[in-house]
């Protein structure tokens, strides 16, 4: 998928001020930027730190900043001086939402409170927060990374296999949700505001984004009282749903119900297996998961696993196969969704939710270091001679510190 489209984005005439870093954060402030929020991400001198989360590298900055940064404008300031907190001020004077993920209590320490101060000075703007483990409690105000909160959350107890140990899922699921969760809250609060005129503070954190996450295994043992275990690829309510090896590459079976089981059957050349008692029901094929295993695989053991996996799907059996990253962003069907989106030389990963009148817009790649730091002042009538002053000073700086 190429450059912008003709739609400005449902969130249109949005203001956002980012100040967020690393991942959750960012990731946030790039959907509402997709769907057309005027985003301006605010980097602390050093800059973002994941422009150095590499490589690979384009231009001296990561591709892990670059995954996570597009549609947004971009500035640096020092907010540890009070010049620079007085520029952020100038800045939120007519933003919607403010968006940041420091140390909880880092703004009240720097006079910037949403209670104390932002909820007074500015009634309408949306605070959001997203921090580890919020502000109070036991482990209140500790800060919080993804794979600290996937052993903490229980995620890695139940993700590998008896051998392997507990695993950490080899991508940063809790930053990813607790970015579309602060998301959500911000558009819960943006709603809000429309009944009642009044912003608020939404509060995201990594360690209630991370139990949120445990279903099914939370309510099973919620229901049954046993501590979950690791089952590899294998669901633990449900058989056969677990990848199978094939002639060629591995698949995965995701077959939910006796109809779509007696269907899977058939398709392998098998049907003798739904005939099986010990296979007659799901709570049979549970119980039974490593002698179905063995029948499936001895069926499949001659077939090509794509075709394989192409055929079961169409005929109504929820199967795919086991695609590497590459394979799986040149397949057809990414193209199809606009799931690749091409600016230049960046390259990234689509919007996965698209209104239908107003699609989401790919405006702008990920930003250079305080690439639009002049525009901005000037945007908000900074005199010349003071953006001079504000640049040269280091309060604004247009290179990184220790570059």
């Amino acid at each position: 998928m190429t450059g912008a489209t003709i739609s400005p984005g449902a969130l249109h005439g949005l203001k956002v001020i980012d100040l967020s870093r690393v991942l959750g954060g960012p990731l946030t402030g790039q959907v509402l930027g997709d769907h057309g929020a005027d985003v301006i991400k605010i980097e602390p001198p050093a800059g973002d730190e994941t422009r150095e989360w590499g490589p690979p590298f384009r231009d001296g900055t990561a591709s892990y900043f670059d995954g996570v940064n597009r549609n947004k404008r971009a500035m640096a300031l020092d907010l540890r001086q009070d010049e620079g907190r007085k520029v952020l001020l100038r800045l939120l004077e007519d933003a919607d939402v403010l968006l940041e993920n420091f140390k909880t209590g880092t703004m009240e320490k720097w006079g910037l409170g949403y209670d104390d101060v932002l909820s007074g000075r500015f009634p309408r703007l949306i605070h959001c927060r997203v921090s580890g483990f919020g502000a109070d409690g036991p482990l209140g105000g500790l800060p919080g990374y993804d794979a600290i909160l996937q052993a903490m959350g229980g995620l890695m107890s139940v993700n590998g296999t008896a051998d392997s140990g507990p695993t950490r899922v080899g991508l940063p699921v809790v930053d990813m949700v607790t970015g579309l969760n602060a998301v959500i809250g911000i558009l819960l609060a943006l709603h809000d505001r429309n009944q009642g005129g009044r912003g608020q503070f939404v509060d995201a954190t990594l360690f209630d984004s991370a139990i949120s996450l445990l279903h099914p295994h939370a309510a099973n043992y919620l229901m049954s009282g046993k501590t979950p275990v690791r089952t590899g690829n294998s669901h633990p309510n449900i058989s056969p749903y677990s990848t199978y090896a094939t002639g060629t590459r591995p698949i995965y079976l995701a077959v939910g119900n006796d109809r779509q089981f007696r269907r899977l059957c058939h398709e392998i050349g098998a049907p003798g297996i739904a005939e099986d008692p010990r296979f007659a029901s799901n709570g049979g094929r549970v119980t039974n998961r490593d002698a179905l295993r063995d029948a499936l695989e001895a069926a499949m053991q001659d077939t090509d696993g794509s075709v394989l996996a192409d055929r079961l799907i169409r005929a109504g059996v929820p199967a795919g196969p086991v695609l590497d990253v590459a394979e799986s962003l040149a397949h057809p069907h990414t193209a199809h969704r606009g799931m690749r989106v091409d600016i230049g030389d960046y390259s990234g990963v689509g919007a996965p939710v698209r209104p239908s009148r107003s699609a989401p817009a790919y405006r702008m790649r990920p930003p250079r270091f305080a690439q639009h730091s002049t525009d901005i002042l000037r945007e908000y009538d900074f005199p010349e001679e003071e953006i001079t002053r504000l640049t040269s000073t280091g309060i604004v700086p247009l290179a990184r510190s220790g570059q």
